[in-house]
């Protein structure tokens, strides 16, 4: 077997392990932030701050819902780690862009990267819970398959 079809059959195994409701219910809760005027916040360290950037645009270009990466501010963000930490970074940005009730966040990890990284997505998630104590919805691709 090739490498491509290799690729490709990991990939279909990975689709077919997805919760569907879980995917369901985030693309609900996406509309209903839109449709409430809220705003989404999508959050991402490495490679899935790239992954952000490219979400937002098509958030805000496709899904006409009004959206944010905090690390698309670069100068903003670094300036934050180094005068307050990884661990408030992403929730004191989200402070500065008046997260509130209407407003959703999308967090996106792989594997959950180092300690300080875990800290400042908790941080978030404690901004979020803040504003939307009720909310909790996670979607995860099964890990070491791809």
């Amino acid at each position: 077997m090739s490498h491509t079809q290799q690729y490709l059959a990991a990939a279909a195994q990975v689709i077919e392990q997805l919760d569907r409701n879980a995917i369901e219910a985030m693309v609900r809760l996406v509309v209903e932030t839109r449709q409430c005027g809220g705003r989404l916040f999508i959050l991402g360290v490495g490679g899935s701050a790239g992954n952000a950037s490219h979400a937002v645009n098509d958030f805000r270009k496709i899904a006409g819902i009004e959206s944010y990466a905090p690390t698309d501010n670069v100068s903003e963000l670094t300036a934050r780690i180094n005068d307050e930490g990884w661990d408030t970074a992403f929730a004191n940005w989200l402070e500065g862009s008046r997260l509130n009730e209407k407003d959703l966040i999308l967090v996106l990890s792989v594997g959950g990267g180092n300690r300080p990284r875990r800290r400042a997505g908790r941080g978030a998630g404690r901004a979020l819970a803040a504003a939307r104590p009720h909310l909790n919805l996670c979607v995860r691709q099964p890990s070491g398959t791809m």
